[in-house]
């Protein structure tokens, strides 16, 4: 029996299920740069050179390993990925379609729904065992829960990984947590590595000149282009971060610099979430650096509970709630997207440093998404699907099971407290704290109802006030509706205005 076996751009890894369930001998592997998949958003140019260049990459890997691949590049036209299985499907006459469950609810309803009677045969979906908890257990986890908070479940994942667990059970150092060690304001010692740039081959060459061509209208630069394409080049991005970065990473997690984009970052989640590295691999390379005495604890904590915790909660939460999930706005946060996220001028520092490195990079650490570009849609009230569609666009690491929970549950606060129990809402003295940005910016930070205060602050009290009904009960919120009463009340007046007035014109920003 021949079968095809289709292996998606975030698949790229030896590993993957279906791959595993195939017979090289006998089955084909069908991969596809298609139209619907490349521009359902104007995805930054450098990340579809690295999708088409990382697969072209990776069949060619694959041909290697004597697997038959049927590859269609962007250049043939074909409209949808169900369209390259019906062509390979026509010259193969297969009895079935093998395919690792996918990241994405809209495609994997496509594959349920649409592709059998499309393609005339039965369409088999397997679990994506890369990630470390499935779907199941995920919704046994969730059961019966009234509260679903991270916490708890990367506590049972470190638990069933055994990552950073002592021989009793424990978690190494008592603590489960080091998040408050994780917040130091960078100042310039120690220095900060140099990005690991990888010179692009005849393949990705050949690729960027593709996407100039035909997608030099999407907002991002496209060069230069430094990523990794390959495995090979994902594990020496790999050992450079832990060598060169983690030792401070956990330190200066949460901080931002005018002069280092990246800091002590690892760069590293365009790789795991295209395949290219896996979690589990990445997570043990972090412990074992912390074993060795190479790292702090609260720098391979704080790593691996990015990926070992907040990672694969978020793909819990998403399949776990969609389709509903992507419908929420509990804010009733329904104003345009400002311009300025598209590169219009804006005179906040720290708002036109957080687009102008995911312009260049198609990259902003966690800290600048969150607290500068979300607090600012959040504080505005944009409307969650577009602030949504703009995070999936720019930044290469985006695809909707990890961005879309983010977004929606953690920037905009638009599903009631599921992902945070309040709102992430900062006035400029959080920037102030975290970052240098301030100190070159042309407003003042310490102020907030004057035409050169930050428009963080008046925003931050706008927000206060307008959900007020919602929030001065909440027991992490009600200290800051008591510091709002206890301002003098023309004071408050003038804040208020001047915060409607930038809600009502964020082009004046």
């Amino acid at each position: 029996m021949s079968r095809l076996v289709l292996v998606l751009g975030d698949q790229l890894s030896a590993s993957l299920s279906s791959l595993n369930a195939a017979d090289r001998l006998c089955d084909t592997v069908v991969m596809a740069e298609v139209r619907e998949e490349a521009s359902y958003v104007p995805h930054h140019p450098k990340k579809i050179i690295f999708m088409f260049s990382a697969m072209r990459h990776f069949a060619a890997q694959l041909r290697q390993q004597g697997w038959q691949v049927d590859y269609y590049p962007y250049q043939m036209g074909l409209a949808s990925l169900c369209d390259a299985l019906q062509q390979s499907a026509a010259n193969r006459q297969p009895q079935e379609v093998l395919i690792t469950r996918c990241g994405e609810w809209r495609l994997d309803q496509q594959m349920r729904q649409q592709w059998p009677s499309k393609l005339g045969v039965p369409v088999t979906l397997l679990e994506d065992q890369r990630f470390l908890c499935s779907h199941a257990d995920f919704q046994r986890w969730a059961a019966g829960r009234k509260q679903l908070r991270m916490e708890y479940f990367y506590r049972e994942m470190r638990q069933r990984s055994g990552l950073l667990m002592t021989a009793m059970g424990e978690p190494e150092g008592g603590r489960w947590n080091f998040d408050s060690e994780n917040r130091a304001r960078y100042e310039g010692k120690p220095a900060c590595p140099a990005p690991l740039h990888f010179a692009p081959d005849p393949i990705t060459a050949e690729v960027a000149e593709l996407v100039k061509q035909e997608f030099s209208h999407h907002f991002g630069d496209a060069e230069p282009f430094v990523f990794a394409v390959t495995r090979e080049q994902a594990l020496t991005a790999l050992s450079y971060f832990i060598d060169n970065a983690l030792p401070w990473f956990g330190d200066y997690q949460d901080a931002m610099s005018l002069h280092h984009d990246h800091l002590f970052h690892s760069l590293l989640s365009v790789y795991l979430n295209a395949g290219l590295l896996l979690p589990l691999e990445t997570c043990q390379a972090a412990e074992q650096a912390w074993r060795d005495g190479k790292a702090p604890l609260n720098a391979a904590e704080g790593f691996i509970r990015q990926i070992l915790g907040w990672r694969e909660y978020v793909r819990g939460i998403y399949w776990l709630k969609m389709p509903d999930y992507s419908k929420q706005n509990a804010l009733a946060s329904q104003r345009p997207l400002p311009p300025l996220y598209w590169g219009a001028p804006t005179q906040m520092r720290c708002v036109s440093e957080a687009v102008r490195a995911t312009r260049e990079h198609a990259h902003a650490h966690h800290i600048q998404r969150l607290m500068v570009t979300g607090n600012l849609a959040l504080l505005l009230g944009v409307d969650v699907k577009e602030i949504h569609s703009w995070y999936l666009a720019v930044y290469a690491d985006a695809y909707e099971w990890v961005e879309l929970p983010n977004t929606l549950g953690m920037v905009m606060h638009a599903d009631g407290g599921m992902l945070g129990s309040k709102p992430y809402a900062a006035s400029g003295k959080y920037i102030q704290r975290m970052s240098d940005y301030c100190s070159q910016c042309h407003y003042n930070v310490t102020t907030s109802e004057n035409s050169d205060s930050c428009p963080l602050n008046a925003l931050y009290w706008h927000f206060i006030s307008r959900h007020q009904e919602r929030f001065s009960r909440h027991p992490r919120m009600a200290m800051i509706y008591r510091n709002w009463q206890r301002m003098d009340e023309d004071k408050r007046r003038r804040i208020f205005a001047r915060g409607e007035w930038l809600v009502e014109h964020p082009e004046t920003l």
